[in-house]
């Protein structure tokens, strides 16, 4: 698997690297990018058989928000289903691992973990990345991440964890010193089985009743944002990084009849946060708030609709001098230095944690020329 295969001809100045479940943690949690969400109820094997979505890397398989809970059973079935056929096509070559997108499981809660994970085998292991757990949260962490060890163990396989932090005890301001701190010493147990984290920023909007419309980002709303900003302090720091995936964008436009043409000549990305139209309403709202993403940490996010693929993932790419501005502070012993293009001092020490991230970045999802290049990535132009 390799970012970017909805465009292959697309000239990169350091090429995309191969992943899948099995590569490296520290590099295959950067690897993600846009994650597909897809109902469990849903048959998704012609799409996989047919690489019908190119540019799909990484879907979860939704057992709780995306399922109504009496078709609970219908999706178990659906989804065991669904791995013992991929698990049959890749016994008989017609799928490889590098074919395959990295496979996640959002149980309904830690009860439904446990009992759907009774129904797995030897061949459903080796297909799954891991398990994106709703809900993460000081009072139910331990057990999910016992469980999902003991799997481990079990089937002398590796599964990962996405723990997703999204309830009201994250949410509410009284508890959330407390429950990040708590959280934090959870997964510090855990650590090589925490593949990425997730924010539930609808699920923090509804607690707050709010819901950011097509015009704004997660941003705009100053109590989710709040939210955002404390959990980023916790897990996002210098001596101990955790990766993130960007909140849920929830509108979406089927951009097949887009037209691109014009594209180079409006200025991107300044255009966006002037809210003059670029694409479309859906589109640049999307790519707005990646940008805000990027701005704030997190790499890679959550989409509902396959059409977002290429935007996310485009804007993962790493731009030409950002890649050798990360290669001169990692290369550079001590102190500060003027950067290559001679617009900027890089210092060593304070941007070295950066520039590691951007290294690791380049690495999965390739270095273009410049901020025109995103466009020509997603748009084929």
């Amino acid at each position: 698997m390799r970012h970017h295969q909805y465009n292959p001809d697309f000239n990169f100045i350091k090429e995309p690297g191969e992943f899948n479940k099995y590569t490296d943690r520290e590099f295959l949690q950067y690897c993600l990018g846009a994650i597909l969400y897809t109902p469990g109820t849903k048959n998704i094997k012609s799409a996989i058989i047919n690489n019908k979505f190119p540019g799909l890397t990484t879907m979860v398989l939704d057992f709780e928000d995306g399922i109504e809970g009496k078709d609970l059973s219908k999706a178990e079935e659906n989804v065991i289903e669904l791995l013992t056929f991929v698990s049959k096509k890749i016994d008989s070559r017609e799928l490889s691992h590098n074919k395959l997108p990295l496979f996640l499981i959002r149980p309904r809660n830690l009860k439904q973990f446990k009992k759907f994970t009774k129904q797995l085998n030897k061949n459903h292991i080796k297909i799954l990345t891991g398990f994106e757990l709703p809900k993460f949260n000081s009072n139910n962490g331990n057990q999910y991440l016992e469980h999902l060890k003991k799997l481990n163990n079990e089937f002398d396989e590796i599964l990962y964890s996405l723990p997703v932090l999204e309830d009201e005890k994250v949410a509410y301001k009284e508890n959330r010193s407390d429950e990040l701190m708590n959280i934090k010493k959870i997964i510090s147990s855990y650590d090589e089985l925490i593949l990425d984290m997730g924010i539930g920023g609808t699920d923090f909007s509804s607690l707050f009743n709010l819901r950011r419309n097509i015009d704004n980002t997660i941003y705009d709303l100053m109590n989710v944002k709040d939210c955002l900003t404390d959990i980023m302090n916790y897990f996002n720091r210098k001596d101990k990084n955790y990766i993130f995936s960007g909140p849920v964008w929830e509108y979406f436009d089927n951009d097949n009849e887009v037209n691109y043409t014009k594209l180079k000549e409006k200025d991107f990305p300044d255009i966006l946060f002037r809210k003059e139209t670029f694409i479309n309403k859906a589109i640049d709202g999307l790519l707005r708030e990646v940008l805000l993403d990027k701005a704030n940490g997190f790499i890679g996010k959550g989409i509902i609709h396959p059409s977002q693929i290429k935007y996310v993932n485009a804007m993962q790419a790493v731009p030409k001098e950002k890649y050798e501005d990360a290669l001169q502070i990692l290369d550079t012993s001590d102190g500060v230095i003027k950067s290559k293009n001679e617009n900027k001092m890089n210092e060593i020490n304070p941007h070295r944690s950066w520039a590691k991230k951007i290294k690791y970045r380049a690495k999965a999802y390739g270095v273009i020329k410049d901020n025109n290049d995103y466009v020509k990535l997603f748009a084929h132009i």
